[in-house]
């Protein structure tokens, strides 16, 4: 299967920017990277309050899928941290390497 690639931008709620990245890089960044996914990066974009991050995953059952178990994993549900109290919105865009 080949790789893919997302691209991922959040709206986050005024206020909660840092602590949203610093949560995200603390409880979330280790169970993804502990699922096989990887990172290409994560940047603020605080004039828009906006937090965008690039996420992949090449193995055989497909990001689809694996994203799938990471959600209903019991690890994932130990974590505190609910989407739903820091986003307003999401945009996430599958995209592909030329470079």
């Amino acid at each position: 299967m080949a790789i893919t690639t997302q691209v991922r931008t959040y709206t986050v709620r005024e206020g909660l920017l840092d602590e949203w990245a610093r949560r995200w890089k603390e409880e979330i960044v280790p169970l993804r990277l502990e699922f096989g996914f990887s990172l290409g990066g994560a940047w603020l974009d605080r004039e828009r309050n906006h937090f965008i991050w690039e996420i992949s995953y090449d193995g055989p059952e497909g990001f689809a899928e694996r994203n799938r178990q990471y959600w209903v994993s019991p690890k994932r549900e130990e974590i505190s941290l609910d989407p739903n109290e820091y986003l307003v919105t999401t945009d996430v865009r599958e995209v592909t390497r030329v470079y």
